[in-house]
């Protein structure tokens, strides 16, 4: 398995850009249309970890 093929849940996302609250995932994924969707699993959010990098490098050039 490569490691992008594992699954951060939401506690690792938010984790992952600064410890920031739910509310910013949620900004992301409503205002963000670049934001990578959620899969649910029992009622969970995961978000891929390759989708995740994809979006931060898709920001990165726009110099964001």
């Amino acid at each position: 398995m490569s490691r992008d093929d594992v699954f951060l849940n939401s506690r690792q996302v938010r984790d992952r850009y600064g410890q920031v609250s739910d509310m910013w995932v949620w900004r992301r994924l409503d205002e963000d249309e670049g934001f990578p969707k959620p899969i649910r699993i029992k009622g969970r959010r995961f978000w891929r970890l390759a989708d995740l990098r994809a979006w931060e490098e898709a920001r990165s050039g726009e110099g964001v």
